[in-house]
């Protein structure tokens, strides 16, 4: 597919980010057409080695890189920090998740990026800012669950603490990340100058958890962990699996007496309000255990769903890679892929009414490495072969095909 026509075709972004939370918005990057450089070692960016992995590939490292440009480079030589400069030049986006303070030791901090170009955007991801008391420390998705209280939240009131079991954090600091760039390349386009961008997990930990928080500073009124919940927002078993409603309010809890077949339940004082059904709620839990413990998940939900109750099966893992829906809004799609043949990416989470989304295969280490340095930044053969040979760059001719 070209990418001519998409939302952020003509936009140059330098990906060195690792893991997840930053190589996720250069994902996102990548998804709405910009042209994404993922500037990794000469033997690969770590995540490639992550598990799971298929028929040889990973997972992991395909989940977040798909659709990117390798550019292999030793930026520890000053032969490759020249390259990278020169694409500094030529880009709108730079990304980095080291620990603060690492990529100025690089030589790449905003001072000098710019110098190098004025309309520069630098987004810097870390684990607790670039300001403050604690940005010299490091940290991973967790930090962020734990800082913000929402392990505090998570998990049944006699349990530890949990956490959740996808990088909750990593995925919402990343789409932050995504955001602040998209605002300032609108901001650039009426100041013509370019800024920084600081986001963090452990901002995101306290977003998570926005709510309690601003109760109790507020209040003083403390959340309690509730798991998931009983009554009209709760989780019930059915002959074959689990279900969970979410019908709180009052207009909801009308269908769901209606869909259960009690009425009553509409003239029962102890039930006239939400807050009195949560007071109430062991009135009810007995016969809604009851009512889904004889109906199988799948019938119990489009019963449920006819008569306009939120509800959903709780799938496993297999499942849920069998929902239709799924594959119906191509949020996975099978892509070719150099290692494994194919391979299964998040495919198209916006969709556009008129322009599209790209999902393009993963690079092999080096695979545009020789295309960036000729096309973008004008190298002749020469000096790429030198740089080649003195093990600055590396390249690869092997090039898998796009994926529409």
């Amino acid at each position: 597919m070209t990418e001519q026509n998409t939302p952020l075709a003509g936009l140059r972004v330098l990906d060195l980010g690792r893991y997840q939370a930053g190589p996720r918005c250069a994902l996102m990057f990548a998804r709405m057409g910009a042209e994404v450089i993922k500037v990794e070692a000469l033997n690969g960016d770590e995540s490639r080695r992550n598990g799971p992995t298929v028929r040889g590939q990973s997972a992991y490292w395909v989940q977040y890189n798909s659709g990117k440009k390798s550019l292999a480079i030793n930026l520890r030589t000053d032969e490759g920090k020249e390259v990278l400069r020169d694409l500094v030049k030529v880009s709108d986006i730079f990304l980095q998740n080291f620990r603060p303070g690492t990529i100025d030791i690089m030589g790449f901090g905003y001072d000098v990026l710019k110098e190098l170009n004025p309309k520069i955007i630098m987004i810097n991801v870390s684990a607790y800012g670039q300001t403050g008391s604690m940005k010299d420390q490091v940290g991973f998705d967790p930090i962020g669950q734990a800082m913000g209280g929402l392990m505090s939240l998570t998990g049944t009131p006699d349990d530890a603490p949990m956490r959740t079991a996808f990088p909750l954090i990593d995925r919402i600091t990343s789409l932050h990340a995504t955001i602040g760039a998209l605002a300032a390349l609108r901001e650039r386009d009426i100041s013509g100058e370019g800024q920084t961008i600081d986001v963090c997990l452990a901002d995101t930990g306290f977003t998570t958890n926005e709510i309690p928080i601003s109760a109790y500073l507020g209040s003083g009124h403390v959340v309690q962990r509730e798991g998931n919940g009983k009554g009209l927002g709760g989780t019930y078993q059915t002959k074959d699996g689990w279900i969970i409603i979410a019908a709180n309010n009052d207009a909801m809890w009308g269908r769901m007496c209606e869909a259960v077949n009690k009425p009553e339940w509409l003239e029962d004082t102890r039930f006239s309000t939400r807050a009195d059904r949560q007071a109430n709620n062991d009135a009810l839990e007995d016969e809604l255990t009851e009512w889904f413990s004889e109906r199988n998940t799948r019938d119990a939900a489009e019963h449920l769903s006819a008569h306009s109750v939120p509800c959903a099966p709780v799938n496993t893992v297999e499942q849920a890679a069998k929902e239709p829906l799924l594959q119906e809004r191509e949020m996975m799609m099978e892509i070719p892929d150099p290692v494994a043949g194919t391979m299964w990416v998040t495919g198209k989470s916006i969709k556009f009414g008129r322009t599209p989304m790209v999902v393009n295969p993963t690079p092999l280490i080096g695979e545009h490495t020789r295309e960036l340095l000729s096309d973008v930044l004008g190298y002749d053969d020469e000096k790429i072969g030198s740089l080649e040979d003195s093990q600055v760059i590396k390249t690869t001719e092997s090039t898998p095909a796009a994926a529409d």
